[in-house]
């Protein structure tokens, strides 16, 4: 996350670049700056999707309507949502008759200058399932936080516009505005005191609740709460992994949740250490479990289907849209191609060709999610005669994509 000086120091580079006399802070001429990416819509035929026919469709089938709670008022939604609240599918071919009816597929594709890519990454995610209490013990000694007092949000946008969206997280002390409290430094804030949602049994496990952003904890009474993403501490995330590779104590292929848990079990005196070596902190909120075949709440504000739900680009792939993924399993060449919707986000989702695969709780979902990397192809499915998101955010129709 962009910190608070940067603005400062941006301005002052713009004044720099004024003056001859200072060449090496300008920035290289236009033709040696790489193209900028750009998101395209490449018209397709339903015939080009690989496992159109064969998807099972009804799977996604709640999970689209789910989404038409949200976005269907918006005028581009307002005829598919309509139409799909009035029909009754019974089989996964009237499902896909629906969507040929009020739908255009389209190739996402991103360019680069001369260079485009028609496939991507495709990553999973999953809930975490965790097991705490109320009450700190010998058993249950790590804390899960809720956002503390003395965090500050500092939002520098109409001061530097260039910082538009780059929220600040910091804190006072005396009369200065300093960064928050890293990881390794949290336990200096007083304020944290009595701010512990849950206290859970493992670190390492508490350290991938903050990774995924959201996760189940079953307490020691029986009850099971959801805990969803409330704030952070402001730091870049640092990848532990990374750190693992970095000192030798893991090689790159190794070093997946799965690696770095057995890593953890071997070495149980170094976890703090390890996990300190990524500053940022991310605080929950607790919310009930609800319907515990569903997922987490997404960003656009509905539960996650498993196996039915994406993370996106919302820049690329608006939220609420119905998505053709054709990729494969996780280390696998078994083909995975059918049906989704649009309906969460991620730090890491950049692009249009970028997708992370919601698999949905527990280890089973673990397992899968921290293996997956994937080769992949995406299609929007955008409603017939709505132009483009492109053509949205160029301000051509007045709607704004997206949510």
């Amino acid at each position: 996350m962009t910190r608070a000086w940067l603005g400062p120091v941006i301005f002052a580079c713009a004044a720099l670049c004024s003056c001859a006399v200072q060449p090496t802070v300008c920035p290289p001429p236009a033709a040696l700056v790489p193209p900028v990416p750009q998101t395209e819509y490449e018209p397709a035929r339903w015939s080009d999707l690989p496992g159109w026919r064969t998807d099972e469709m009804m799977q996604a089938w709640p999970a689209f309507l789910a989404s038409c709670s949200i976005v269907g008022r918006r005028p581009q939604w307002v005829i598919p949502c309509d139409a799909a609240q009035a029909s009754r599918p019974v089989t996964s071919g009237d499902v896909r008759t629906f969507f040929e009816r009020y739908f255009d597929p389209y190739g996402l594709v991103e360019r680069a200058g001369r260079q485009e890519d028609r496939s991507g990454l495709i990553t999973g995610y999953f809930e975490p399932l965790l097991h705490g209490a109320r009450s700190p013990s010998s058993e249950f000694d790590t804390p899960v936080y809720s956002p503390p007092p003395d965090l500050l949000t500092v939002d520098l946008a109409s001061v530097y516009p260039e910082l538009k969206g780059k929220r600040v997280r910091a804190r006072l002390e005396g009369d200065k505005v300093v960064p928050y409290y890293s990881r390794a430094d949290l336990d200096r804030d007083p304020s944290l005191q009595g701010r512990a949602i849950v206290w859970v049994d493992n670190a390492l496990d508490a350290f991938f609740l903050e990774v995924q952003g959201s996760g189940r904890v079953q307490l020691s009474s029986g009850q099971t709460i959801r805990l969803h993403y409330a704030d952070e501490n402001g730091y870049p995330y640092r990848s532990i992994g990374r750190y693992l590779v970095d000192h030798g104590e893991l090689k790159l292929q190794d070093a997946t949740m799965l690696g770095i848990r057995s890593w953890a079990r071997s070495h149980p005196g170094e976890v703090q250490e390890l996990l300190d070596a990524d500053p940022s902190v991310v605080f929950f909120r607790e919310e009930p479990l609800g319907d515990p075949a569903l997922g987490p709440q997404g960003t656009l504000g509905v539960p996650l289907t498993p196996g039915r739900s994406i993370a996106v680009d919302p820049a690329s792939v608006p939220l609420g849209s119905p998505v053709f993924l054709a990729t494969t399993f996780p280390n696998s060449v078994v083909t995975l191609q059918r049906l989704v919707v649009a309906q969460d986000t991620g730090g890491a989702i950049r692009g249009p060709v970028r997708a992370d695969f919601f698999w949905g709780t527990g280890e089973e979902a673990a397992g899968e999610a921290g293996q997956m990397r994937q080769s992949g192809r995406m299609w929007l499915l955008w409603p017939k005669g709505v132009a483009l998101p492109g053509a949205m955010r160029s301000g051509s129709s007045g709607i704004s994509p997206g949510r």
